[in-house]
């Protein structure tokens, strides 16, 4: 008997009507206040404590259950993308972080296992913000280990080193005038702000290759008769070390000053957030891939093999016909990827482990209409339970294993200084 496998299969239905009720409801950051009643409505239900507005944000929660040590944070997220919704499957995430926690709390329960389980409702990791607003509150810093998952087109422990990040806003200040009667009256903050990303643009070549700049233009309504007095932009900047990310960022602002000064016009620089590397923890990683390397990945019927299979010709997606395959090895060293969270913050405060499950077919980008399809479906839903069950089964596998915490904290340690 395997309780927490139990747990889960007999809480089947509940979960994939949670997941896709949220899905049904995407909502923005720092908007999910119908996201988060249904997760932690859930969770109150499981008998967990729930306590609102962690660090001030009114759509973050706290679920608390037991007493003690260990005390193992869950990191669950639920915020949607605008206009295509739960492209990033944080309908899935939330969810299988719920789940997990509970199937987890049931087989401490009934093996008497001392210890504290906490749910964290993460808002607004999209604009990469929750998590680091958290961490800066001090809301990890008592957790013996942070726990999270994320889909993903793959079946993997997230062995990755997800980038440094800065994200900041420029807004150039310049003078209107009649585009057509008196342009020499005029200081486009517009031309200012399209010179700033045409020297980031040449500034692209003498960077090194895993940084990535990337940018849009916001909050700009006026007409083009009238040479606009105001002009935003944000950008992303992200490399998978900080000291690049911050060298990087110390010249596009560079970039933005030099387009006003050509301009005569002037820019405003905020940064709006900021965030480190992933660190990855070895002992967390080897201990929960020998978890994972004892649970079954999930088969697939063929209708849902066909659905792939579809969804791969309109997406043209390069999986050459393999849209579903089992667990993949762990790597003998850590992957830099090019995308970033705001958990990385957490991982420099508490050891943390990500998961990665397959909710989408291989060959499927994140932030796609193609992610957010299958994430509304039963592929989606089988990812999810079986990162559920990966994450309550790592962390039982952690806490009952001799020394096991305390290896996990020597490498946090190790690797800070």
């Amino acid at each position: 008997m395997n309780r927490i496998a139990d747990w889960i299969a007999s809480h089947e239905a509940e979960l994939t009507d949670i997941a896709h009720d949220i899905f049904c409801h995407p909502e923005l950051a720092y908007e999910e206040i119908y996201s988060s009643k249904r997760l932690a409505s859930f969770l109150e239900n499981q008998g967990f404590q729930i306590t609102w507005k962690t660090a001030g944000i009114d759509t973050a929660f706290t679920a608390t259950w037991g007493n003690g040590s260990p005390r193992l944070g869950f990191l669950a997220e639920y915020d949607a993308l605008p206009e295509i919704g739960h492209a990033c499957g944080h309908n899935l995430l939330g969810t299988g972080v719920c789940a997990a926690a509970c199937a987890l709390k049931n087989d401490m329960e009934t093996s008497k296992t001392p210890g504290t389980i906490l749910v964290y409702g993460c808002p607004a990791e999209e604009i990469m913000s929750g998590k680091i607003v958290m961490t800066k509150a001090g809301v990890f810093d008592d957790l013996d280990v942070a726990v999270m998952w994320h889909p993903f087109d793959r079946n993997r422990i997230s062995n990755d080193i997800w980038q440094a990040q800065d994200v900041k806003n420029y807004t150039f200040h310049g003078i209107s005038a009649h585009a057509s009667r008196s342009p020499e009256e005029g200081r486009s903050a517009l031309d200012a702000a399209e010179l700033m990303n045409i020297g980031v643009n040449y500034l692209r070549e003498h960077v090194p290759g895993d940084v990535r700049m990337h940018y849009a233009y916001i909050d700009n309504h006026i007409p083009a008769n009238v040479v606009p007095d105001t002009a935003k932009t944000n950008y992303f900047i992200r490399s998978s070390l900080r000291s690049r990310t911050e060298d990087a960022s110390r010249r596009v602002d560079d970039c933005a000053r030099g387009a006003a000064l050509m301009t005569g016009t002037s820019v405003d620089i905020e940064l709006v957030k900021s965030c480190r590397e992933m660190k990855i923890n070895r002992t967390l990683t080897e201990l929960y891939y020998e978890a994972m390397t004892k649970i079954d990945t999930p088969t697939y019927t063929q209708e849902e093999l066909d659905f792939a299979a579809e969804i791969s010709k309109e997406a043209r997606l390069n999986n050459h016909g393999i849209y579903f395959t089992g667990l993949e090895p762990l790597e003998d060293e850590p992957i830099p990827i090019a995308i970033g969270t705001d958990a990385s913050e957490v991982s420099h405060v508490v050891p943390m482990i990500t998961i990665s499950a397959a909710t989408m077919c291989k060959g499927t980008p994140l932030h796609h209409w193609a992610a957010a399809r299958q994430a509304g479906m039963s592929i989606g839903h089988k990812g999810m339970l079986y990162a559920a069950r990966c994450m309550a089964e790592g962390t039982k596998l952690l806490i009952e294993t001799p020394g096991a915490l305390e290896k996990v904290w020597e490498d946090h340690r190790r690797e800070e200084k």
